[in-house]
């Protein structure tokens, strides 16, 4: 029974999923606030050049 408990101790491969799993998480929040970011600064760039060009 103790070597069972001291296997199940060591193994790390769930951590491991669980790690990239965060860092994929992480990943993809970056991603949505730098696009969200980016498509406001784009459709006010637009807006402005529409009024530009309705002048």
């Amino acid at each position: 029974m103790t070597n069972v408990f001291a296997r199940f101790v060591k193994d790390e491969s769930g951590a491991t999923a669980i790690e990239y799993g965060l860092i994929a998480a992480l990943i993809a929040v970056v991603a949505i606030g730098a696009m969200t970011t980016v498509g406001t600064n784009l459709t006010a760039k637009f807006q402005t050049i529409a009024d530009n060009l309705g002048k």
